[in-house]
């Protein structure tokens, strides 16, 4: 996809959205039950989507909470539900629906005071660090949709194992919540704001102590202040910027916050490949910002709205590949965490790089080779028989130190501070490291492209099979393997991955658009990458014919 014209380049006016308008069509709009477009949809993320187009709205929250609380019902869930947010324009009046439903159906609400932000893995962490003491278990909602535009919201339920709910739980909340629109909110209990928070169910808590106190058992904060290592971080607005502070002053570290603005419309930031606003942590357009930085700083820290993803910047290179990071980061763990077990696995993604598996061969490690989305790591985190779960969309977690669990979301507040680590203990940055590691595995050349697809062509995708592919060949190399389910948990793919003994490609439909994704590497050349990547489009085309 071409860049726009005006990407990388600071938002304009016209750029910005309407917030008056945004923040009406919430409580004016209602959502059609009967279509698709506006009915609640939980994709690898939660249910997302805008009031403009009335796919986030008042209702949603109300029918989604609802469910929630039934599910909780039926599940035996019976402690204290975190509530957390981040800083999209939505979360705020969707936080305050929540309280109402909640209340109402007299949950106890643990949520930040002063109503303020409350990052994904601080939700994860506090769900975690409850349960591990508590026989009644807690669980969270945490309102947002990421990366995404201003205009967007969404909400996401995080089960008692702390991470992302899995399939059969979003199915079960999803079905509830349209059957709760279908029926025109019957059967919703919901009471007021103000009454809810005087219920005595709204337990307003400090959740910025607890995760920053327990910051030092999985970084190694010590060696950062020794090693006096300046990091720059932009927290792009969203909703870590008042952690970085107390970690600074709790741990003697230098860190300074080059953009502290917190603004619904985000209208500090610089525009996205594509010409929008969009806070994505691993594209140099929307990190232009705080690259102009990279010079100043040993390590600079980026991070999207609710902090489950990372951008890491080092000096005299910009912005890392999330799979160049995510490879630096498994080497570095799995030769600086001497009491973790050698027993304990990798987890990744079947999108993410080869260089990883090649990574965890010189160390003897396992690798979990997983579906897209980071709920496939959750029970090897929380059980601590996998060390580090990523994805190659910049998301990742670990355990801690001592090899026991510290979430089970997304963090992106250890994987920026690990990257400062990195620096402290080596003396080289990231990317340096990274470079060693092509010297001894060779260079990796990845790309990932979307196609065009129709909706019936898209049905087909699903549906294939090893035997739907009849080819022995790609890109000049024999194909050693087509996979239609992962290798680490026999999970389907949704998609197919066929690999050489160079190469792979992988190709899956868009949950959203009418779009397939294709992800392809080679460790041959970029020549021999383009050859893959036509030749995964001639052999889908043949097998969706």
């Amino acid at each position: 996809m071409a860049l726009h014209e005006r990407a990388g380049q600071p938002a304009q006016q016209k750029d910005l959205i309407n917030l008056p308008k945004l923040m009406t069509h919430y409580y004016r709009s209602i959502p059609d039950s009967n279509n698709v477009e506006q009915q609640v949809s939980f994709g690898t993320s939660g249910h997302r989507g805008t009031s403009l187009k009335s796919s986030f709205n008042q209702n949603h929250i109300l029918a989604i909470v609802q469910a929630v609380v039934d599910y909780r019902n039926q599940a035996g869930i019976s402690g204290p539900l975190y509530l957390g947010m981040d800083t999209h324009a939505l979360s705020h009046a969707a936080f305050v629906t929540s309280v109402e439903v909640l209340a109402a159906n007299n949950v106890h609400i643990i949520a930040q005071r002063d109503e303020s932000f409350t990052p994904t893995p601080v939700i994860s962490h506090a769900i975690v660090s409850y349960n591990r003491v508590n026989d009644a278990c807690a669980d969270g909602l945490i309102i947002t949709p990421s990366h995404n535009p201003p205009q967007d919201g969404g909400i996401k339920y995080n089960p008692p194992h702390g991470g992302p709910a899995e399939g059969e739980i979003t199915s079960w909340v999803q079905n509830r919540a349209n059957d709760y629109l279908t029926k025109q909110l019957e059967g919703i209990r919901k009471v007021n704001y103000d009454i809810a928070t005087k219920l005595g169910q709204v337990d307003w808590q400090d959740l910025i102590s607890p995760y920053v106190n327990d910051l030092h058992n999985v970084v190694d904060l010590d060696a950062i202040k020794k090693a006096n290592v300046k990091i720059g971080v932009d927290p792009l607005g969203g909703s870590g910027i008042h952690f970085w502070k107390p970690i600074a002053d709790r741990y003697g570290l230098d860190i300074t916050l080059v953009n502290d603005n917190v603004d619904p419309s985000f209208g500090f930031m610089t525009l996205d490949n594509d010409g929008k606003i969009r806070m994505d942590c691993s594209s140099p357009s929307a990190m232009a910002g705080l690259l102009k930085h990279k010079e100043n700083f040993d390590i600079c820290i980026g991070n999207d709205p609710d902090y489950d993803r990372h951008g890491i910047v080092c000096p005299s290179f910009g912005l890392m590949n999330p799979n160049h990071y995510l490879a630096v980061a498994i080497d570095y763990l799995l030769q600086y965490r001497p009491e973790w077990s050698g027993n304990l696995a990798i987890g990744k993604t079947l999108v993410s790089s080869s260089m990883i598996d090649k990574i965890c061969q010189k160390h003897g490690r396992k690798v979990i080779e997983v579906p897209v989305g980071f709920k496939w790591f959750v029970d090897g985190l929380a059980d601590s028989s996998i060390a580090f779960g990523g994805e190659e969309s910049a998301g990742a977690a670990f355990l801690r130190k001592d090899a026991s669990t510290w979430c089970t979301d997304k963090d992106g507040f250890i994987l920026g501070l690990l990257a400062a680590e990195i620096y402290a203990v080596t003396g080289q940055s990231p990317a340096e490291r990274y470079a060693e590691l092509e010297q001894e595995f060779g260079n990796s050349y990845y790309q990932r492209v979307d196609s065009p697809i129709s909706l019936k062509k898209k049905q087909k995708f699903s549906k294939l099979t090893n035997e739907s592919f009849n080819v022995d060949e790609l890109a000049g190399e024999k194909i050693v393997d087509v996979l239609t389910n992962a290798p680490g948990n026999g999970a389907a793919i949704g998609g197919v991955k066929i690999v050489t003994e160079n190469a792979w490609f992988a190709a899956r439909p868009s949950g959203t658009e009418a779009l397939f994704k294709i992800y392809a590497e080679s460790f041959i050349s970029e020549e021999h990458l383009s050859l893959v990547l036509e030749g995964a489009k001639e052999i889908i085309a043949d097998a969706l014919k």
